[in-house]
Formats: structure tokens, sequence, C-alpha cells
């Protein structure tokens, strides 16, 4: 499958500026494409920027190319518990419906309030994956049946001095939890964090989030800092709990 037929486009003409560089043997050149689906200059150049900024296109000596891959079956793993198959692959966008979904069922059920910004970031724009010069960010799914179950997702901040740490959030739901999963997913997440360079990845959970900061501290995690009454919940104070890992 192309990537131009897993990702939702808002706007057609962005959607066929993609196809056509996506289509093409190599770089084309900027203007055939934009000649070639006769758009004006001024709205091709904004869809051209977009593109490039969420880390689709590659422009270089004025030829574009498609720079994103999706998944595919090498970057899937496939593992089994107890009669459980499920599956660990990046995130593509047909799984943005469930993959927030999973996000809001997680970290509503474990006042888990980072989780809840993620999903609401990731329910608002165009790609799930972000990738530019000042911004990075990765999702892994886990899936049973094509259906997301669980996740992991990782993001670089803006700020040059803090681009050798990355935030990560974690969640599986609780039906499926206690076979694994969410350790195969941090697996996951930590070879990418290395392969990318990070040095540090941490996580603020809430206090009453026990079982994650167990889980954080099981897996090499460490508990570096506690910001007390830092969350309100219905009028009843509860500290941050800040873990850090090293990939």
């Amino acid at each position: 499958m192309q990537v131009s037929e897993a990702f939702e486009f808002t706007h057609e003409d962005r959607k066929s500026i993609y196809q056509c560089i996506e289509n093409s043997d190599g770089p084309i050149a900027a203007e055939e494409v934009r000649e070639s689906l006769r758009l004006d200059p001024s709205g091709f150049r904004h869809h051209v920027a977009i593109l490039k900024r969420d880390g689709l296109v590659a422009e270089s000596g004025g030829d574009l190319r498609a720079t994103f891959e999706g998944s595919d079956e090498a970057d899937e793993e496939r593992f089994e518990s107890e009669g459980l198959s499920f599956t660990i692959r990046p995130a593509i966008e047909t799984d943005r419906s469930g993959l927030v979904g999973v996000i809001r069922q997680v970290a509503g059920g474990k006042t888990y309030t980072v989780a809840e910004s993620v999903a609401d970031i990731i329910d608002h724009e165009e790609t799930v994956v972000q990738n530019s010069p000042v911004r990075s960010r990765m999702f892994f799914v886990a899936t049973i049946n094509d259906e997301v179950v669980g996740w992991i997702h990782l993001e670089s901040p803006e700020l040059e001095k803090l681009s050798h740490t990355a935030e990560l959030t974690l969640g599986v739901l609780e039906e499926y939890q206690g076979h694994g999963i969410g350790s195969h997913l941090l697996d996951r997440g930590l070879d990418w964090a290395e392969q990318k360079g990070y040095e540090k990845l941490y996580n603020s959970i809430p206090s009453t989030n026990e079982e994650a900061i167990e889980f954080f501290e099981a897996h090499g995690g460490e508990i570096e800092a506690v910001r007390e009454d830092h969350y309100k919940f219905e009028g009843e104070y509860i500290d941050e709990v800040m873990t850090a890992l090293v990939p």
C-alpha cells in the first residue's frame, strides 16, 4: 500500500501533490508538480511547506521527493502470550482514531495527565508522526486483530538544550494487561530512542497511578523528583512523580 492511501489528508490539493511526488521514479521538480496539477503558486508553496513540516516531503535544489515510509512487515514484531497474539509496530495514519481512543481510556482511568494532552494533540493534527528540525515524535502501537490496544509515544522537546532527551507515555488497555504488551512496547521505544541518539527518556505520572510507577521502576526507571500537590483532581491534590530511563 502506498503511503498516500494510509494518510487522511485534510486538503485534496495537498494529497494530490503528495501522490504526484510519491508516484515519481525519483526526485521531481517542484515546478513540474505544480504545473501538472495546475495549482496557483502561492497555494502550492503553502501545501509543500506543510508536507515538509510533517516529514512527508524533502526539497533539494528545487526538486521534491517523498521521505516518509509507512509501516511494512519488516517493522512489525509478532508475539504470543498465553494464547493471546499481538503485534508491535510503528503507528500509521489509519491508527489515529483507535490510538486516540485507547489513550483517552487508559489516561482517564489512571489520571494520566500527560497522555491525555498527547491524545488532544494528535486528535487535532494532520499526521500522527511529526518530524522537523525542531520537533520529532514517534508512536509504536500494540494491535490485536489490527485493533490498537496499547501505545508508546516518544517526543523530543523543541529546545536545543533538551534535544538529547525525549518524553514518553505508555499504556495498555486494562483487558490486555498481564501479557507483557507494555514491556514489549517499552523495549521497542527504547531501541528507537537509542538509535536516534537520545540519552534520557522521562515520564511524569500522578502518584495515584502506582502501577505505572512500579512498571517503570521494574524496567530500570528511576524516580528523579516528586512535585508535591502538582495535580488537582475533584478537589484533591496529588503529587507528580517524575521518572527517567536511559535507553
